[in-house]
């Protein structure tokens, strides 16, 4: 067995969650180490050919000129570095199948963020109450939701001291409240996952029977995770003061549209209508779904697929890449990753030193293109460049260097 193979052993030994195991597994094989070392091969193989150039341009005959073999090489390194960096972005997805996807609960306070917990969880684990405030900070639970762990963080409610948007009087927030709120907000700006909670009430206007009542606070943090890449859900509290003739769908039309308007980044189907009391309640016999908390749960569970689901090269027609070559990527360790970086990082200054340079522009506004020979290219320190990162692929699999000598010799004496 190689490192990367041990290393999925003992993810295997230790997974809690189904999908921990899953990757765990798929790790034990030798996919990713024959991938290491196809990719340090290719690397060799390069380096080999500026060798040969080095050692023999002056008096030995090439199939290609010295500008083709250098742009050659770099046309493949820049191939590779585009597979590395897909894989490091892919370590990324797999660090949040072992260690958890992290979830905030953000809302107004009363909105039922609390409640949301307590009926995720299946356990009182954070305090309800109708008094306002009562959540002052971060409450951090773990939970497997169908195989996916995550670590759900319910938060201070979030307000404004002017009111919300149904025109409500002003408020005094304390100092304790705004520190909540403050580190409610970041913990949402860390999360993968922001669940927006906002609730049913009566219309004061009487023009519908019901609105959504959201702080312009709330609505301004949630936007603010959208820009910051996060993947938003909300969640409508309170859907049991429906009418019943409103609630044969997950989430009446007009509602969805108002929150498309107060929401535009989040989609219809990430937009769900629950009732926390319904779910609580749980009467025999009433309902398959009380409360419509499960199908609030599988489409919580459906963006935690969505998020996790491993990167690809997209537009591959050749077959060379299946969906299977890019979930193996997924196993790809913090350890394995930050070789990849390393490697990635001799491959850019490999490319920054034998790019093609261009002269400043003529009146007419053209480039003119000059070759890798024209630019005085260091190939010595190209090469070495290539070596430095086929190194950083054989620590990942434990190999070592063994071997180097005699496969860079092989190439030159080839060319």
């Amino acid at each position: 067995m190689d490192l990367p193979q041990v290393e999925a052993l003992g993810e295997t030994l230790t997974a809690d969650t189904e999908q921990q195991r899953r990757l765990a597994v798929r790790g034990t094989s030798d996919a990713l180490s024959k991938r290491y070392e196809q990719w340090r091969r290719q690397l060799l193989y390069g380096r080999g050919e500026l060798e040969a150039l080095i050692d023999f341009s002056e008096d030995q005959h090439f199939d290609e000129s010295s500008d083709e073999l250098i742009l050659s090489v770099a046309s493949q390194v820049r191939a590779l570095r585009v597979q590395i960096a897909l894989h490091i972005q892919n370590a990324s997805k797999g660090e949040l199948l072992r260690h958890g996807i992290k979830v905030a609960l953000l809302g107004a306070p009363n909105a039922g963020k609390s409640s949301l917990l307590n009926r995720i969880v299946g356990k009182e684990a954070a305090i309800v109450s109708t008094e306002e405030g009562t959540t002052r900070d971060i409450v951090d639970v773990g939970v497997d939701l169908s195989g996916w762990y995550c670590k759900l963080g319910d938060m201070a409610g979030i307000r404004s001291e002017h009111g919300n948007t149904a025109g409500q009087d002003s408020v005094v927030i304390g100092a304790v409240e705004k520190e909540g709120i403050r580190r409610a907000k970041a913990r949402a700006l860390e999360s993968e996952v922001v669940i927006v909670v906002v609730s049913l009430e009566a219309s004061a206007n009487g023009a519908a029977p019901y609105r959504v009542s959201a702080d312009q606070e709330v609505i301004d943090a949630a936007n603010d995770c959208a820009q910051a890449g996060k993947c938003l859900v909300i969640a409508v509290n309170k859907c049991d003061r429906l009418p019943a003739a409103d609630r044969a769908d997950q989430l009446p039309s007009p509602l969805a549209a108002t929150l498309a308007t107060l929401f535009p980044a989040v989609p219809r189907t990430r937009m769900f209508g629950i009732s926390c009391r319904e779910a609580q309640e749980e009467l025999p016999g009433e309902k398959a779904d009380p409360g419509q908390l499960q199908g609030f749960l599988r489409g919580l569970i459906s963006t935690f697929e969505e998020i996790a689901s491993p990167l690809g090269i997209e537009g591959d027609d050749t077959g060379q890449y299946d969906m299977s070559y890019w979930e193996d990527s997924l196993g790809v360790t913090h350890r394995q990753s930050s070789n990849l970086q390393r490697c990635m990082q001799h491959l850019d200054d490999f490319l920054a030193q034998t790019s093609e340079a261009q002269t400043p522009p003529t009146s007419g506004g053209f480039h003119h293109h000059l070759s890798p020979v024209e630019t005085d290219v260091d190939i010595v320190t190209a090469a070495e460049h290539l070596r430095s990162a086929a190194d950083a692929l054989a620590k990942i699999t434990g190999k070592g260097e063994s071997g180097d000598v005699e496969d860079v010799l092989g190439v030159v004496f080839e060319k």
